[in-house]
């Protein structure tokens, strides 16, 4: 009996425990009646509840529910006030929502959603039952202007990241679209080939070129690669939705970027470049860019040529090219060099023009006399403009004959006008060396060009001096020093001279490097003696010199 009695009390107390559900768990139970807009429904244990109908109801649609219908809801508690259970199908749905998408999260599945609301950052999606946010950045692979055909919308969605104790839940439906897309590429790339020549669609164009449609991937199409010409901006040649022929140049596997070419299409106009541009000839091209270090003159549609800075003008050596030509500009070039495995051709500009240092030479050969304007003045002399916009240049020692070169400098200014002589012409230096001092010759030299030392000539005294007299022979000074006034020591007096007076001087020395005549009355007198000694007298004759020089002095009168 008692056995009996303990087995009645097990199967009683297991009968509870089956039949009277716990609070806060998800319980079966069905519907008996649909009144004031819920439903009232029998959780078993002699319990019901009610749950209002917009908790069987999907966002954006009407309750889908009817009397008969079981279904599963929260119980959250046993019995209220009134004596029913307060149950939720919102918490019941969102319970089963959890499950479901923590094992969809740890398996990485998809899971399927409906955007309902916006709010800041982003979006609010149903996941059925459980409420995730969609941000802004994971709605498309591209941004989104419009959401509107998206809303309400059931679609698969990947979860990035969720959080059952705080309620979070972040989706993505970009991740869903990128990963189509991905497919969808590996299958067109799979269909492609190096070389292979597709139709395309313009879809978006940047400075650096234009990505075309090529069926569900995009190839790029590098601006240097749309023509053999420069194109300085793709939407010079291109518009968006453009359909184009273009040329599959590379098919990168891993990254799955495949580079696109129009040009390679087209003849490469390179192939006639040597044929049609030989070495030394001229032609006219166009000035289709400009830098630093030169301008590029495009020839012809896909021939562009380097006029280096160097090449441009014989006399602007430190200018911008910018200052020289100008963009879009026609100008005469001469093919300087060709390089075809790089593409490159050297052209010249200035060898289209004769070269001013050679037509100098020709037209102004050494001797002559020239005028120009002074350009700059630096610590070994001037630089004087001259035709053909070039200069020449007057040395220190070229400034004068009686000055020294610093000296002299200091009585030219920028701007003056100055005559001076050719004296040597540097073609291949481009150098040209003037003179001012040659102006009107050298005339030293040609005051001693008749005479010799030990020549005896007539000067003029221009000035008397303690020292001695200073004198003048065809207009180039002298000084006679005391000790050569006379040979006789009493007759060494500068003042027994007076200016004007003639006097015959032997010269002794002629020295052009310091252009100065040495002359002597001294010289002449003992010069003299000896002469009539020779002539006049021998040792045995027993005249004296007296007589010699009397005899002398008298055949010089007669």
């Amino acid at each position: 009996m008692a056995n009996m009695m303990e087995e009645f009390e097990a199967l009683l107390e297991e009968s509870f425990e089956m039949d009277t559900p716990e609070e806060g768990s998800v319980v079966k139970g069905k519907v008996i009646a649909i009144e004031a807009g819920q439903a009232i429904i029998d959780v078993g244990y002699k319990m019901e509840g009610r749950v209002e109908l917009k908790e069987f109801a999907d966002p954006g649609e009407a309750p889908k529910i009817d009397v008969g219908d079981e279904v599963e809801v929260f119980l959250r508690q046993v019995e209220n006030t009134r004596g029913e259970a307060v149950i939720s199908r919102e918490m019941a749905r969102r319970e089963e929502a959890w499950d479901r998408l923590e094992k969809a999260y740890a398996d990485e599945e998809r899971v399927e959603g409906a955007i309902f609301g916006r709010v800041k950052g982003g979006f609010t999606v149903d996941l059925g039952g459980a409420v995730a946010f969609l941000p802004g950045s994971q709605v498309d692979v591209r941004p989104v202007r419009d959401a509107g055909p998206l809303m309400g919308l059931k679609q698969p969605f990947q979860i990035l990241k969720m959080d059952r104790r705080r309620g979070n839940i972040v989706v993505s439906r970009r991740a869903i679209l990128e990963e189509s897309r991905a497919e969808q590429r590996a299958e067109v790339i799979g269909n492609l080939s190096e070389g292979q020549t597709v139709d395309g669609v313009v879809k978006n164009i940047t400075e650096y070129g234009a990505f075309v449609d090529l069926g569900g991937v995009d190839g790029l199409l590098h601006v240097t690669d749309m023509a053999w010409r420069r194109v300085n901006h793709p939407s010079e040649i291109l518009s968006i939705g453009e359909t184009i022929k273009v040329q599959v140049i590379k098919i990168n596997k891993e990254t799955h970027r495949i580079s696109l070419g129009m040009k390679q299409l087209q003849e490469d106009p390179w192939d006639l470049v040597a044929a049609k541009y030989p070495l030394d000839s001229v032609h006219t091209g166009r000035v289709t860019n400009i830098t630093d270090y030169g301008a590029f003159v495009e020839l012809e549609a896909g021939v562009e040529g380097l006029v280096h800075v160097s090449e441009m003008s014989w006399t602007k050596k430190n200018v911008h090219p910018g200052k020289i030509v100008s963009t879009s500009q026609e100008v005469e070039v001469m093919v300087l060099e060709i390089d075809g495995a790089k593409r490159r051709v050297s052209l010249g500009l200035k060898q289209t023009m004769r070269n001013p240092w050679e037509v100098f030479a020709e037209t102004h050969p050494e001797g002559t006399e020239v005028e120009g304007e002074v350009k700059n003045i630096t610590e070994f002399g001037l630089f004087v403009g001259l035709d053909g916009d070039i200069d020449g240049m007057v040395h220190l020692s070229d400034l004068s004959w009686d000055q020294r070169g610093e000296e002299a400098i200091q009585d030219y200014r920028k701007g003056d006008v100055v005559q001076a002589v050719v004296s040597e012409v540097d073609v291949e230096k481009e150098r040209i060396s003037l003179s001012i001092k040659a102006v009107g010759g050298d005339k030293f030299a040609e005051a001693v060009g008749g005479v010799k030392r030990g020549s005896i000539v007539t000067v003029n005294v221009t000035a008397i001096e303690d020292g001695g007299v200073e004198v003048e022979y065809e207009g180039m000074k002298s000084f006679i020093r005391r000790s050569d006034l006379s040979r006789d020591r009493a007759e060494q007096r500068p003042e027994r001279f007076s200016v004007g007076d003639k006097v015959d001087v032997r010269i002794t020395n002629i020295d052009s490097k310091s252009r100065r005549l040495g002359v002597s009355i001294k010289a002449r007198e003992i010069a003299e003696e000896k002469e009539a000694v020779e002539q006049y007298g021998s040792s045995d004759s027993g005249a004296s010199l007296g007589d010699i020089l009397g005899a002398a002095l008298n055949k010089g009168d007669d």
